[in-house]
């Protein structure tokens, strides 16, 4: 684990966010008043670009901890500075048992874990997501906090990140609890369970992107 929640590298790039993201264009958060303030968290949003991460940190209202693939840490500095703003590398065959331990000691030490399902970037639309967001809902307890993402899908390359002048939307959804595990977890288990995850953070987006879990007539949040 990389410093603490409170640390100044975490806390300088949150003031980033707050002074570039709403002024080089503009951005709507809805129901910060669900983010529980302490505790060990989940919190699961469609993936669109890498933008998303930014934009969480800036419509999040408490320190999040979250993955990057391994590639982006290069050279010491990089490694540096992206482990002290509380991100942590992975290897993306899906098998990566160290950032599996990570996360479980992230949530098991209160903090706020943030997880891409989808496992890359889906622009536009949701596609099937990954099981390894269940397996740590559903072994560690910890309460799931949906959020549904729009327009960051527009933003292309790092420095147009924070001059994005795009119309960007978050909507954070009521957190809900998966029923806690005992012995082993099976397949289908982790199957329904991130179906139900994927559901609540469709529903938080308008119908043109909820892709593969679109699911009927549902209304636009």
């Amino acid at each position: 684990m990389t410093g603490s929640p409170f640390d100044c590298w975490y806390r300088l790039g949150r003031v980033l966010s707050r002074i570039f993201i709403p002024t080089f264009g503009s951005i709507s958060v809805t129901g910060q008043e669900h983010v529980p303030r302490t505790g060990p968290l989940i919190i699961v949003a469609n993936h669109q670009s890498n933008a998303d991460p930014p934009v969480m940190v800036y419509a999040v209202p408490r320190p999040v901890f979250f993955m990057a693939k391994r590639s982006l840490f290069w050279g010491p500095v990089i490694s540096y500075l992206l482990r002290a703003v509380h991100v942590y590398p992975v290897d993306r065959d899906g098998r990566d048992m160290d950032a599996l331990r990570w996360a479980k000691r992230t949530l098991d030490s209160g903090k706020a874990l943030l997880i891409f399902p989808e496992g890359t970037r889906s622009p536009g639309a949701l596609r099937k997501a990954t099981d390894g967001l269940a397996y740590l809902a559903l072994s560690s307890g910890a309460p799931v906090l949906p959020v549904g993402i729009t327009g960051t899908e527009r933003i292309r390359g790092m420095f147009c990140i924070a001059f994005h002048f795009q119309r960007l939307r978050v909507a954070i959804g009521e957190p809900f609890t998966l029923p806690r595990a005992e012995g082993r977890i099976d397949r289908a288990q982790l199957q329904e369970a991130t179906g139900e995850v994927m559901k609540r953070i469709a529903e938080l987006l308008p119908p043109a992107y909820r892709g593969l879990y679109g699911g009927g007539d549902e209304e636009s949040a």
